[in-house]
């Protein structure tokens, strides 16, 4: 409120009397630095505005892109593949959700018994590789969805840190992953 008043009391002394606000020393000082310049306005075609744009398009430096980073950090492919893992298991929840509502009315069997005599039918090895094929995203996504919060908390930042912890992520997801398919 303050500065609402202070703010108003000086807009009012200043329309009252610009002259004095203007033509104080500092006033003439600080426009005696102003550089101006005159506008002008031409009047152009669209063809011309264009080629204009196009030669200042030319001066500006070209952004640079996924051709800056160095392929051999593994960091990168563990970031990656996490967003795939997380995305795969939150894409097939909302797909077999919406299958389970939609059974009943498409004829299909969906109920748990069903599914789990018709997985049971299967062949070891088909078992196995289904098992797998869910049990290792699972095991990277969660592995390296710590590894992520330790280095987002500003651990493991040296290079050589951050290439072991990746090679150990991978190789940990892989034995979970065959853990879990084979012997659970």
């Amino acid at each position: 409120m303050i500065a609402q008043r202070t703010g108003t009391t000086a807009l009012r002394r200043v329309t009252a009397n610009p002259n004095a606000v203007f033509t104080s020393t500092f006033a003439k000082a600080a426009m005696s630095q102003m550089q101006t310049r005159q506008a002008t306005i031409q009047k152009i075609s669209a063809d011309e505005a264009r080629s204009i744009l196009d030669k200042q398009r030319l001066n500006r430096p070209v952004s640079p892109h996924l051709d800056i980073y160095d392929k051999q950090q593994t960091f990168f492919g563990a970031s990656i593949w996490q967003r795939f893992t997380g995305s795969g298991f939150s894409g097939g929840l909302y797909v077999f959700g919406a299958a389970y509502l939609a059974a009943p009315l498409l004829g299909w069997h969906l109920e748990s018994a069903s599914l789990i005599s018709a997985f049971g039918a299967l062949p070891v090895a088909v078992k196995s590789g289904v098992k797998f094929l869910v049990a290792w995203p699972f095991a990277f996504h969660a592995l390296n969805g710590v590894r992520h919060l330790a280095l987002d908390l500003g651990f493991f930042m040296k290079r050589q840190q951050i290439v072991k912890g990746g090679w150990y992520v991978w190789g940990a997801s892989l034995v979970s992953g065959l853990y879990l398919a084979f012997f659970l």
